[in-house]
Order: structure tokens, then sequence, then C-alpha cells
């Protein structure tokens, strides 16, 4: 029996869960949204349904199965009988903003799966806080499920069974981006991340600053000891006993569609035998942060079982 899903975001991420569940079997998705409309189909919402659809234009604009919405979440909300699971595709400013889209979705009764791929660990800690209500709403809810965290952090994970020890956790990314628009939302999060800004001044920005921003670094960003979930999701998991021990950075090209460096994450440890050594798990440079993300959180939710009455849990 196919998995319903619901998309919520129609930016670069939220059209790219429409192509890539398109190809799968087990999955469809039957309504999608963005802040101006929504979209619903019973059959399945296609690539094809988008695929001559700008991305600056809503999905409202969908013929047949688009409509303008004032509240398109709220009227998502209402027709949760037409899905099993949501993929939040949403901007992850402010840190609030995701938490409270998930807590409007637990409080208005959804039963099912709910992914996301949050990556700083402030909004990942508010999150947490919604715990006690997911365990007693019937909800599987399974947060920083994209690359980094996410694909990423499950190497670390199945990378420190080498080790009794682990000194170090070390994520360095590269992402290319043929147009920054394509991604607004994501390249503005990261922008949030430089030590100039901060998360409230990178939200405020216009496209115009980012634009001007983008030309006086010719189109690169780079980021060191980022506030990147990862270390709170390590922390969790048990690999290791202090965040610190968690590095991310990474360069962002968003000028060119090719990766500036390749993704790795390098994992260092002492062994059973009092040996130091040290595991790299890379990612193709040919995989684009979109099937990174994106592809990380819909096989997560096409191996997630439904029902969830045994396991309601935040992951």
């Amino acid at each position: 029996m196919q998995k319903r899903i619901a998309v919520l975001g129609a930016g670069g991420l939220g059209r790219a869960a429409i192509k890539i569940i398109d190809k799968k079997k087990e999955m469809r998705i039957t309504v999608i949204c963005d802040k101006d409309g929504l979209a619903m189909r019973n059959e399945g919402i296609r690539a094809s349904d988008i695929g001559g659809l700008p991305l600056k234009e809503s999905v409202r604009a969908i013929p047949e199965i688009g409509r303008e919405s004032n509240d398109p979440l709220g009227e998502v909300l209402d027709m949760r009988d037409k899905y099993d699971g949501i993929y939040i595709g949403l901007p992850n400013l402010p840190n609030e903003f995701i938490p409270g889209v998930a807590s409007r979705f637990l409080e208005g009764g959804f039963r099912g799966v709910i992914v996301d791929p949050l990556k700083r660990t402030r909004a990942m800690e508010i999150l947490f806080e919604l715990d006690e209500m997911v365990k007693s709403g019937g909800v599987t809810y399974i947060t920083g499920a994209g690359a980094t965290p996410g694909l990423l952090s499950v190497a670390a994970v199945i990378g420190s069974v080498s080790f009794t020890e682990i000194e170090s956790v070390d994520i360095w990314w590269g992402v290319g981006i043929g147009n920054w628009e394509d991604y607004k939302g994501t390249i503005r999060e990261d922008i949030a991340h430089l030590p100039e800004y901060t998360v409230d001044t990178a939200d405020a920005l216009t496209d115009k600053e980012v634009d001007a921003l983008l030309n006086g670094r010719d189109g690169k960003l780079e980021f060191h000891d980022m506030e990147h979930a990862d270390d709170l999701m390590l922390v969790r998991a048990g690999v290791v006993d202090d965040a610190s021990r968690v590095t991310v950075g990474g360069i962002m090209d968003t000028r060119s569609a090719k990766k500036p460096v390749s993704t790795t994450m390098t994992i260092t440890g002492t062994t059973f035998e009092g040996k130091r050594s040290a595991h790299k798990f890379i990612l193709g440079d040919e995989t684009s942060m979109a099937a990174n993300v994106v592809g990380t959180g819909v096989g997560i939710s096409s191996i997630s079982s439904l029902p969830h009455h045994h396991r309601q849990e935040i992951r």
C-alpha cells in the first residue's frame, strides 16, 4: 500500500521532494503547499505537474489541482486524512519556526510520521521540548533528516563502532548551487552562521541585500564552527560525550552547480588495542544538495512503519 505524503514548502527542497518521490513506488505526494496556496490530488502530484512552473510561482497555479489560500498550513492540517506522513521543506529561520509548525500539527490532531531536515542546534533544542506532546499524540517525529545533520550523522554512528573512545567528528561540506534563488531559505539560514550575522539579521535580509553579499564574495560562502545540530544528535546517540568534539564547516558556491569541495565526515578515535585511527566518509561530488538532503528524508519516510502507535518519539 502506497504511503501518502504531504510536503510543506515548495521551494527548492519541496520541489525536489516531488521529483524524488515521483520515482518511488511505495509512496506518493497527495498535498503540497507554500505561503500563497496549495495543491492536492488523491491520486498523487507528479513531477510533470510542476515541471513548467517557475520557482517564483506558487503551487496555487498548478492547473486543476492548485488553489490560493490565506492559511495553507491550516488547510493542509484540515485535510489530514489525505496523507500518512509529512515532509517539512520549509525555511529554518527563525529558530522557532519549524518547531512552531510541528506544534500546530501535533495539537491539530495529525497522526503519522513527520520528517524534517532541521539544521541549527538551538532550533532542534526547541523541537525536543515537544517530546511529551509527540509521545502522547501518536506521532513518530524524525528530525535532522538531511545531509548534515542526517546522512553524515548516521555515517558517524556507524563508524564509531570501531572505537572504544571517540576523539572527534569533523564534517566539512561542499555545496554547489547554480542559482541562489532556487534555495533562498537554505542560503539565508547558512548566512546566519557567518560571524557578522545572526539568525535575526540573516532572516531580515532582502533579496537585493543577499545578492550584494554574494557578489562581494564572488558567490562563495565559507563557514567554520557552525551551530549545526550534528553535535546535539551525536551526543544523544552516545557517539560523543561532549558537543565540542563535533565540528561542522564548509563552502557553498552559489554560482555553480559543481561542488567547490567534496563533502566529508571524519571520525577519529582509539580502538580497544589503544591504536588511534580515523574513518572518512565521502559523498560523491555528483550528488546535489537536494539529492542528499531530500533523499535522506524521503528514504527515512519510506522505511518508517505505519501505523505508529508503538513508535511515538522524536528522533
